[in-house]
């Protein structure tokens, strides 16, 4: 019987090995950043749906005031991080930053639960959690670029990012099925828990890196250089971006994105208010995009990333979503219907979770230490952010001039075509610094 039992296990090994394309001395570093993602992600996504009827309960009236506290927000934690990061180790910085959202979600846990005046506290965690969200995801993925080399990256990605999509199809879940037995506060104290098992995966893949690259004379950076305090000012992740046109770039990238996914989310709306008059049965069709989303995105997260990255390269992988998406806007420039949107929202959505944003992530494998945490931790929150608000008003300016969706799926046309050569372009750069990068730690 043991020896059933033996051979059952080698087997199932040998499934996951070709499934997940994983090498020897890997599989802990995937375990434990995949229970990274999804332990972050099911935090995030149980505080969600309070965090939208918190935007009801502070005044949709209001609503643009809580993007543009959003906004400000991020304005001022960009430059406290940058401190954090100057002055405590990567082993110490990480786990703060985590330590402090987790102090934030207790203390939200007892307002909530005193009788504090909740519209003031309903705009205050919308606020919050939209600063959050983008924070901790972007710090997950400069760890991860810190973490794993190029090559790895290729590798791994795509199914290190599938933990983030089961915990995000598992946090609402757990909220839907225990906020109206246990209250909104006490499902707060199941988010700080999970987000404190993400504190322990960081601890986990921080020895495994010590004990794996100690082995590895191959691999540039030192123990001592992870151990060091990041160098520079706090306000070094907006210098380092505008001494870069690459990271640069990255920004532009970042900015069509927004702007893209911000016209498609009010068509979205738009059409989906006009073909439903009920609020129940829109809230069903949204429901039902967001499902159709998730399972696409596991599926090709977990079987297709990787290797769509081997057989393109990393530059086509880039260019695919935008180069499909301008697709779909011309299709909706001749005929904008209910059906033809959803689909186009569908693969969109997920074709950024699964491919975009790892292949994206990829991008920064090959950028210094403090342009990993610095730099693409203001490009993931202020630039982002700021990406959304300017793309809604150039919306709604559209709107106001008469234009149709039609018209305006004219407009995301171009701007489409443009983001495909961009990340084209990108992809290609980031060719040329992993080959210079090898020569040059070849001939050291």
């Amino acid at each position: 019987m043991p020896e059933s039992s033996e051979l059952t296990k080698s087997r199932l090994a040998e499934r996951l090995q070709g499934m997940v394309n994983m090498r020897q001395g890997e599989g802990r570093a995937i375990f434990w950043s995949f229970c990274y993602f999804f332990s972050l992600l099911s935090s995030y996504y149980i505080l969600r749906p309070i965090r939208d009827e918190m935007g009801v309960t502070a005044g949709i009236e209001q609503m643009h005031w809580l993007f543009t506290g959003t906004f400000v927000a991020m304005l001022l934690v960009v430059p406290a991080f940058g401190w954090v990061t100057t002055r405590y180790q990567r082993k110490q910085f990480l786990p703060i930053i985590y330590y402090f959202f987790i102090s934030n979600i207790l203390l939200f846990y007892l307002l909530f639960e005193s009788d504090s005046s909740l519209t003031h506290v309903a705009r205050a965690f919308f606020i919050w959690l939209s600063v959050f969200n983008l924070f901790v995801v972007s710090v997950f993925w400069s760890f991860m670029t810190d973490l794993f080399r190029n090559e790895q990256a290729k590798r791994l990605f795509g199914f290190i990012s599938a933990g983030g999509t089961i915990g995000a199809i598992a946090g609402p879940a757990m909220t839907a099925l225990l906020v109206q037995h246990i209250g909104t506060g006490h499902m707060l104290l199941i988010s700080a828990a999970l987000l404190s098992l993400s504190v322990l995966c960081i601890r986990r893949l921080i020895t495994w890196q010590t004990t794996h690259r100690a082995t590895d004379n191959s691999d540039p950076d030192s123990e001592n250089q992870q151990d060091k305090p990041l160098a520079g000012g706090v306000l070094d992740g907006i210098l380092l971006v505008l001494r870069s046109p690459y990271l640069l770039g990255i920004c532009v990238l970042i900015l069509l994105y927004t702007t893209l996914s911000t016209f498609l989310y009010f068509q979205q709306a738009q059409i989906v208010k006009a073909a439903f008059a009920d609020s129940g049965t829109r809230t069903a069709v949204f429901a039902s995009i967001d499902f159709a989303v998730n399972t696409l995105t596991l599926l090709i997260q977990t079987f297709f990333t990787a290797r769509l990255v081997k057989w393109l390269g990393l530059s086509l992988t880039l260019a695919l979503i935008p180069l499909l998406l301008s697709l779909g806007f011309l299709a909706l420039a001749f005929l904008p219907v209910l059906s033809l949107l959803i689909a186009v929202q569908v693969i969109r959505r997920a074709g950024n979770y699964a491919i975009m944003r790892p292949s994206r992530e990829m991008l920064y494998v090959v950028v210094s230490r403090e342009e990993k945490y610095k730099a693409k931790n203001f490009i993931d929150t202020v630039v982002y952010r700021g990406g959304d608000a300017l793309s809604s008003w150039l919306y709604a300016g559209m709107r106001s001039l008469g234009l149709s969706l039609s018209a305006i799926a004219w407009v995301a046309l171009p701007l489409s075509l443009l983001w495909a050569w961009i990340a084209f372009q990108l992809g290609r750069k980031q060719a040329v610094i992993a080959m210079q990068d090898k020569v040059q730690t070849e001939g050291e």
